[in-house]
């Protein structure tokens, strides 16, 4: 039998991108799963549309709030565990399709090795289908910088090999019932960023390894542009690093990340944000997180986390 796996999908204010994810679910091959859709406290009426138009294909959880990505799936897979009892919890983003062999391709790959904690499918640009958005990232300990392997390039076979990365693109991330119940659930102060980086560390550092999936081909929408980061994502993108480190880092190597972050990354993306990207708003949410990221950490610090 195979192993049964549960999709949770968060919904925000995404109607019409829910819906595109879930019909090209229907489409996959694997046939052991469930789709919980969380509704994280959108202003419309999209969770009745969605069980008007999906029924008892899907699961749906309405939050009387916008409980943020790590909230709102941790509601989701807290139901998973207590409903269904399932081998994997996959999160996806409801802004993504899907090809029709991808979950197959990421449970195969979960299950040929026992050492395997968290899989990540291969992320395109949806707009660009061919184009690599990432196959997973990498973690620089010394700047607090994150990167992901890949983005931009066009696939022509160059990541088609099971490899090992520091961690995967929470968009579509797989892992397993053991690894999830050794290391818990995500961390709920980040909202949004960095909690699937966390995460991941989390589960190396329980001794299994986070693998990038290769066969497991997924689109993802979302860009990366100026605009799109300026906001609110701007600022949870820089106050999370702060509390990444603070949460996961050495005290080496936490020095190492202040003394760069203050004296080399915060004045060069000030000229950045002023000269090159002329936004006030990206340096105002910049900034904005800066401050927040600082405080947090003392306190953090200071309680002993």
């Amino acid at each position: 039998m195979t192993s049964k796996v549960s999709i949770i999908i968060l919904n925000w204010n995404g109607l019409d991108d829910t819906v595109g994810c879930l019909q090209s679910l229907k489409e996959i091959t694997y046939k052991n799963y469930n789709i919980i859709v969380v509704d994280n406290g959108s202003k419309g009426n999209d969770a009745e549309i969605l069980k008007s138009k999906f029924g008892e294909y899907i699961h749906i959880i309405e939050n009387d709030r916008n409980y943020g990505f790590a909230g709102g799936c941790n509601i989701g897979i807290r139901y998973a565990m207590r409903n269904f009892e399932p081998d994997y919890i996959l999160l996806l983003n409801n802004d993504t399709t899907v090809a029709p062999d991808f979950l197959s391709e990421m449970v195969n790959v979960a299950e040929s090795d026992p050492s395997f904690g968290i899989a990540g499918a291969k992320i395109y640009f949806y707009h660009e289908p061919n184009k690599i958005q990432a196959i997973g990232g990498q973690i620089n300990w010394r700047t607090g910088m994150t990167s992901m392997l890949g983005i931009n390039e066009m696939d022509v076979g160059q990541f088609n090999e099971i490899r090992a990365v520091d961690w995967v693109v929470g968009c579509a991330l797989l892992i397993k019932r053991e690894v999830l119940q050794t290391i818990g659930l995500l961390y709920e102060r980040y909202f949004a960023y960095f909690e699937e980086v966390e995460w991941c560390v989390r589960c190396s550092r329980a001794g299994y390894l986070v693998i990038h999936a290769p066969g497991a081909r997924v689109w993802h929408k979302k860009r990366f542009s100026i605009d799109e980061i300026s906001g609110l994502n701007m600022y949870y993108m820089t106050r999370n690093r702060f509390l990444f480190m603070v949460r996961n880092a050495t005290v080496r190597q936490l020095s190492f990340f202040f003394v760069y972050f203050l004296f080399r990354h915060l004045p060069t993306f000030t000229a950045q944000s002023l000269y090159r990207y002329r936004s006030l708003k990206l340096l105002t949410n910049f900034y904005r997180g800066v401050f927040a990221g600082i405080r947090a950490t003392a306190i953090m610090k200071w309680r002993k986390q």
